[in-house]
């Protein structure tokens, strides 16, 4: 029981850090020592349900698919996305210099904590490091996909969000936020609409499937490449995060609320000049720090455990 309370935290940290845009619940699994176990234990479910359909032997289904830590890790997440959803709401609406400065804290202190992996000596691994980095400002610097969010969107989103939600450095949340489609499922998640949640879920349990053989082949062949991309697709992600924009343009979404489309960073001056609001630069510096402080104090109780 001692351990499934300690997997439960472990979930709840991960879907705290999977509904913001800022560090991933992959690297929540990563600094606490269970990423590999999860890796593994997912890779089992589609390989020990095709044995269960012969065997028809749920208890063996079960110890092969580790069904204890499974129940405990997604029982924790799915607590922590429900509780959080309409706090991150608000905030994003009421708060958003002090709620991206603490992304933006999440994220540097990822970068830390995976890129100390990462040997940046060997050529491809500095190769890798900078395709990561250039390809998540091109991504960030492009405009939001100017959509409707409707059924099969969401099923993309959530085949693809999991992918990088899984990933170590990947923040799911950053790439609905890429895809235009984290407002929506957050709304949905506030408002417990079942079926967009249902159909999001369903391209998450496809999409996680689909990537657990691929990722527990490429962290035992190659996890420093692996690695090395991801670090540098985090540093990348920083521009996606920064605190003070710029808004460009704006678009009209479903219920005639005009939303920002294209945005720029831009320097707390800058932005309180074109904005006449405060820039809020001590309490966004608060912000950063005491997240950087907190997944470094995640990293240190999760080493001492292991010992």
């Amino acid at each position: 029981m001692k351990l499934d309370l300690w997997v439960f935290v472990k979930g709840m940290l991960m879907g705290a850090a999977d509904i913001v845009p800022g560090v991933s619940g992959g690297t929540i699994a990563f600094i606490t020592g269970i990423y590999e176990i999860l890796i593994a234990a997912l890779k089992n479910i589609l390989p020990e349900f095709i044995a269960l359909i012969s065997h028809r032997s749920i208890q063996r289904f079960w110890l092969g698919i580790n069904g204890c830590f499974l129940l405990a890790l997604f029982s924790g997440i799915l607590v922590s996305v429900i509780s959080l959803s309409n706090v991150i709401s608000y905030l994003l609406t009421s708060h958003p210099i002090p709620l991206w400065s603490f992304f933006f804290g999440l994220i540097v202190a990822s970068v830390f904590l995976i890129g100390r992996e990462v040997d940046l000596r060997k050529m491809t691994c500095l190769v890798l490091f900078l395709f990561g980095v250039v390809l998540a400002v091109l991504i960030s610097l492009s405009s939001p996909p100017q959509m409707e969010q409707n059924l099969a969107t969401v099923f993309f989103s959530g085949a693809i969000a999991i992918c990088a939600m899984i990933l170590p450095g990947i923040s799911g949340s950053f790439i609905l936020v890429m895809l235009g489609s984290y407002t929506a499922i957050l709304a949905a998640v506030k408002n417990f609409d079942v079926v967009i949640l249902g159909v999001f879920a369903t391209g998450c349990v496809i999409g996680l499937l689909s990537i657990a053989n691929v990722l527990s082949w490429a962290f035992l062949k190659h996890r420093q490449w692996i690695l090395s991309l991801l670090t540098g697709f985090m540093v990348g992600a920083l521009i996606k995060v920064w605190p003070w924009k710029e808004v460009l343009t704006y678009r009209e979404d479903r219920h005639g609320v005009m939303v920002p489309l294209m945005q720029t960073n831009v320097l707390p001056e800058r932005y309180e000049t074109l904005n006449g609001l405060d820039a809020q630069v001590m309490f966004a510096l608060f912000c950063m720090t005491f997240a950087i402080a907190l997944v470094v104090s995640i990293d240190r109780i999760a080493r001492f455990n292991e010992k």
